[in-house]
């Protein structure tokens, strides 16, 4: 399993723009296959920084998430929404036990 953390700056102004284009990229994302988890989470003391995480069956699956046509939506509204600062981890992961 592949995990995939991190982070991205909003300002707290944008946030509320920024949350439709973030719906939108969670439920395209989730319903890809080998996508097991999918979330965005506003930092609560940090309103303006983004927590990331992701859960993929294989790094095949993630490839193919890169290449999906809502990845090129969600990075053409970086400008507009203000987005900065994003670091992403990957990380392999022993598979969730059923």
């Amino acid at each position: 399993m592949i995990v995939i953390e991190g982070t991205v700056r909003i300002p707290p102004e944008n946030l509320e723009a920024a949350r439709p284009v973030m719906e939108q990229m969670i439920r395209a994302s989730r319903a890809e296959a080998g996508c097991i988890d999918y979330a965005y989470a506003i930092d609560v003391l940090d309103p303006g920084l983004v927590r990331i995480t992701e859960r993929w069956e294989s790094r095949e699956a993630l490839q193919a998430h890169f290449r999906q046509a809502h990845m090129d939506t969600w990075r053409s509204f970086f400008p507009q929404l203000g987005i900065t600062d994003r670091a992403l981890r990957l990380y392999e992961a022993d598979p969730e036990p059923i």
